[in-house]
Formats: structure tokens, sequence, C-alpha cells
């Protein structure tokens, strides 16, 4: 099983790259599956069902979301309605969505972390226990960990060595070059990156963020508009038997 997760797609400028890019990328790099992080896609924050419609018709099969899931109050019912779309699993209890997508053999768990994150969330370690205990164990599994701290990631790749295919982070928007299997089969890299436009500032336009450091007022801070953007992600192999990862490559490619 070969297996695309792609990091935080920020604005249009990610959003048009990432449709562009996604079917060549399927093609060349034999891809069975491709999960793609989608809570900056509309506007940098959030979702909106139209973008959301555009990936899937590109050729991503689920869209992990963070903490902009609820940006848009018009893509709630689209979270209730489509089973390929999440949003952290250990949101309160009543949010909108699901935190578990499945597809095909494939199972994606999307989770939330707690360390400096800008609002309060249930334990991700004990959500995800308990999913797992309830999910069916012959699948490949995918866990999203959108998360501010690096050793909250780190936890919760060691956490679920040897119970699930891939714990990714996502989140910061910088790309780490930590990939690796862990002792007991589970693929991990700490964060996929971001698929957005190259001179940016995390995918934001510089000059606006410029300006909240150097003055420290409130400023609107927008996604880039111009290219090139980049594509980060991590492609991970797996055995088809016992489901634990056999490799796992960073992806970072410049599109025009």
């Amino acid at each position: 099983m070969r297996l695309l997760f792609l990091g935080d797609i920020v604005g249009s400028v990610g959003r048009e790259a990432v449709v562009r890019a996604v079917p060549a990328l399927r093609e060349d790099l034999g891809l069975d599956y491709v999960v793609a992080n989608g809570e900056n896609c509309s506007g940098g924050k959030g979702l909106i069902p139209r973008h959301a419609d555009e990936l899937f018709a590109a050729g991503v099969d689920v869209i992990t979301g963070g903490n902009h899931t609820f940006q848009h109050r018009d893509f709630y019912p689209y979270l209730e309605s489509c089973p390929a779309v999440t949003r952290p699993l250990n949101y309160p209890p009543g949010a909108p969505g699901r935190g578990v997508a499945e597809c095909g053999e494939l199972i994606v768990i999307n989770l939330i972390g707690r360390s400096f994150m800008p609002a309060e969330y249930d334990d991700p370690f004990r959500a995800v226990d308990a999913a797992l205990a309830e999910l069916p164990r012959n699948r490949f599994i995918v866990v999203d960990m959108h998360a501010e701290a690096t050793s909250e990631k780190q936890a919760m790749g060691w956490h679920l060595d040897g119970r699930v295919t891939l714990v990714v982070g996502t989140h910061t928007h910088v790309p780490t070059a930590d990939q690796r299997l862990l002792r007991h089969g589970t693929a991990y890299c700490t964060d996929a990156g971001m698929c957005g436009a190259r001179d940016s500032v995390i995918g934001d336009d510089i000059q606006a963020v410029l300006s909240r450091f150097l003055t420290q007022l409130p400023t609107r801070l927008r996604p880039a508009e111009e290219g090139p953007a980049v594509i980060n992600g991590v492609l991970v192999e797996a055995d088809p038997v016992t489901r634990r990862a056999v490799s796992i490559t960073r992806i970072d490619r410049e599109v025009d």
C-alpha cells in the first residue's frame, strides 16, 4: 500500500497547486490513497464545501481538519454529510462531524493537541485509545496529530507505535526532517509541512506578518497570493498483511 499525506493546504495558492499536482502524483508515485489536511484551505482559515469538492475531484481521498475546522458555518452540514472529511476526534461532545474516516482499507483518525493551542480540547491520547478499541484491526490506520508542540506529537507517535500505520503531525506548516520508522512498525514525522506559497511566512503574506511582529498592532493575516507553491508531505509504504509501515519518505516539490 502506498499512501501520500499532504500537509496543511493554505489558501488559493496551496489549493490550486494540490488540485494540479495530485493527479500526476497519484500516477508517478503509484498511490493507493491521498490524505490532505484542509483546515487552512479557504481564505487561509477553514474549509468551504466548494473547495472540499475540488480536492476530492482532483484525487484526494480524505480531508482532515484542525483548530480552524469550524471557521465557516456553511461547512457544518458538509461535515455531517460527507464521511471523507474529518474534524479532530477530541473536540468536546456536540461538535458537528466526525473524527474518524474510512476509505476502502484505510482508516484516518484526526486528533488535535492541547499544548499551546488556543482552545481547550479533550485528551487526544485517551480519545484515540477509545477509538482504536472500537475499530477493525485489519486496516491501514493513519493518524493526523494537529498540534503545536513537537513533544506532544512525538509522544503520540510513541503512544501509538505498533498500533497504527502512520502518525504524522500538522499545524505548524514547517516540514520536519525526522521521518522514521518507530520500533514496532509505525511510520512517524513530526510535521508534514504545508501546501502553499513558497515565498510566505507559513503560507501567509510576508508584509502582513512583518507588520504584526514589528508594530505589535492587530493585523489581519491573509494567505500569500502569488506562486510558486510548495507541496510538502510524506509518502508511506505499508505491508498489506501486517498493515505496518515499511518505509516513509519526504515528498517536497515546487509547483509553478
